[in-house]
This record gives C-alpha cells, structure tokens and sequence, in this order.
C-alpha cells in the first residue's frame, strides 16, 4: 500500500509537466501544416525567385543559370520602356476597372438589403460572374467587341461614323478589359459589402427616417460611414488583383505573342513578365520583374495598414 501511494506520487509530476508540455506545444503543432506549406510553396519560390533575378539564366544560352549579374537586371528594368508602359497600363485599367465596380458593387449591396421577394435568389445570382470561368467570359467578351461582327459595334452604329476597333487603342482596350474584370468582380465585392452592411444597427435608420432623413440621406450618412472599414479593404484588395491582372488581357489579345495589342495597349505587368520569361526565355529577367512586382504589391499592403490603424484610431 504504500508503495503504491509513493509510486502514484512518483508519476504525478510526470505527468503535470506532460498536461503542461501539450498545453505550450500542442498550439503549434496544430498550425504546423500551413507554416510548412507555406514556407515549402511561398517562402521557398521567394527566395529561389530573387536569386535567379541575379542571374543571366536563359534556356537558350547553356551555362547562363551560373552566370551572375548582380543587380543588373533590376538596373535594366528601370530604363526598359516596354515595363514601364506596363506599368503604366496595369495603373490605368486597375483605375478603370476598380473604382466603378467597387460603386456598382455598393450600389448593388444596397438593394440587396432591402426585404425584396426572392431575396435569396438575386443574392445566390450576383455570384454568378465569379464562379464562371474567366476563359468562358474572355470569349464572350471578345465576340462582344469584335470590330466587325461584334455586339458594341452594332449597338453603337447609330452614334458613331465607322466601327470601333476596341483593341487599337489604350482607352478603349483598357476599357474593354475592364468591363471583363467588372463583370467578374463586382458581384463578390456586392456581397461583402451586403455582409458588412447587415451589421448595421437598424435603429439608426429608424432613428433617421423619424427625423425625416431621405433614403439617400440614410445611405450617405449612415451605411457609408459604417462601411468605411469594408470600403478600404475592398479597395487595397482590388487595387493588389489588379497588379496581378494576367487572364483578362492574355485572352482578349490575338496577337498571341503576349504583347497585349500590336502597340502593347493593355499589357500588363504579369503579362510582360509571362513574356519575358516564357516567350523569350529570360529568366533572370521575369524573375527580376516578379520581385519589383512583389515590392509594389508590398507597398501597397504596407499604405492599406496605415489607413486601417488610423481609421481605427479615429474611431
């Protein structure tokens, strides 16, 4: 008997020190996996990625994944015209297709939110565009605006004295390639910003339709303010798709040689480095685009933190 009473003694802190060793490691071990993958898919392309872009690495050139460079491709990127009218396009058409979806998607959140019948249906409809395949939307949209035969033109006959050639030139492209992205986007914005508006107390609407407050009055002075969170998220999350854009100009080109127009109209900046590093073979090169693109994209999270905090400050 006493034996056993020292023995159970003897294994009691064994196993307050196992309870205390799950209790500290067990939370880690659980996230393990995404930390794993991600440094495996994220972590480690990143790293291999920048030490290419110090390399001259061609496919077409034996030897060359060897041969370091330095920063010269960086240096190079800073004089090459055809990224900077890359960049120039990526900023236009980010401009053109954001800011009027992200309305319409508000406009349409908005409507949403009234206690409309078959609610539910025109709620599941909007996300229609986001869940088809952005190839089955760039093929409609390139029979849409065909110069000769297309949808645009046709409609447009009456108001104009001979047909639009949408991918001649950079505003139309751009705008060509904006209605696509609009079209694929705005729904999913549409029902996060009907998400955030349900969080709205309805009291204040209440409280502002007995003081005689418009419904556009309620709309500007109370769903606006309360979504001013939401909006600005929506916005740095559109402004990084729309550095990354690729499908949309790649399938609305038919040069097929990546150019994004005979001119370079609408390439973008992933275009120009798919091309540079599939089409050409210069793979120092586009890795040295994937990172300058990385660092903007950076850039642009580093302003979205700052506008938060102050948001939240102000609050």
């Amino acid at each position: 008997m006493t034996r056993g009473v020292q023995r159970s003694r003897d294994r009691l802190p064994w196993r307050s020190r196992l309870h205390r060793l799950d209790l500290t490691v067990s939370p880690y071990l659980y996230i393990s996996p995404f930390f794993l993958l991600f440094a495996v898919f994220g972590l480690f392309p990143l790293a291999y990625t920048a030490i290419i872009s110090t390399t001259a690495w061609s496919p077409r050139k034996p030897g060359s994944a060897d041969v370091s460079v330095g920063l010269d491709n960086y240096r190079t990127l800073l004089t090459d015209e055809n990224f900077h009218n890359a960049l120039i396009n990526t900023l236009g058409i980010g401009l053109v297709s954001t800011v009027p979806q992200l309305l319409l998607a508000l406009g349409i959140a908005h409507l949403l939110n009234y206690r409309l019948r078959g609610r539910l249906v025109l709620r599941m409809g909007v996300l229609v565009p986001y869940v088809t395949s952005v190839a089955a939307v760039a093929l409609i949209f390139n029979q849409m605006f065909a110069r000769d035969f297309g949808l645009l033109n046709w409609l447009l006959q009456p108001f104009v004295d001979s047909p639009v050639d949408w991918r001649a030139d950079s505003w139309s492209s751009w705008i060509a390639v904006s209605v696509m992205v609009m079209w694929h986007w705005t729904g999913y914005n549409a029902l996060i910003y009907l998400a955030a508006m349900q969080t709205i107390p309805y009291d204040l609407y209440e409280s502002a339709s007995i003081d005689g407050a418009s419904k556009w009055q309620q709309f500007w002075h109370i769903t606006v303010p309360s979504l001013r969170p939401t909006i600005i998220f929506t916005v740095i999350v559109s402004t990084i798709g729309a550095l990354q854009l690729f499908a949309e100009p790649f399938l609305f080109d038919t040069t097929r040689n990546n150019n994004g127009g005979s001119e370079r109209q609408f390439q973008t900046i992933v275009l120009y480095l798919y091309q540079q590093f599939w089409t050409n073979g210069r793979y120092g090169y586009g890795a040295a685009i994937a990172w300058t693109l990385f660092l903007i994209t950076v850039i642009i999270a580093a302003i979205n933190f700052v506008l938060t905090r102050r948001i939240r400050s102000s609050d």
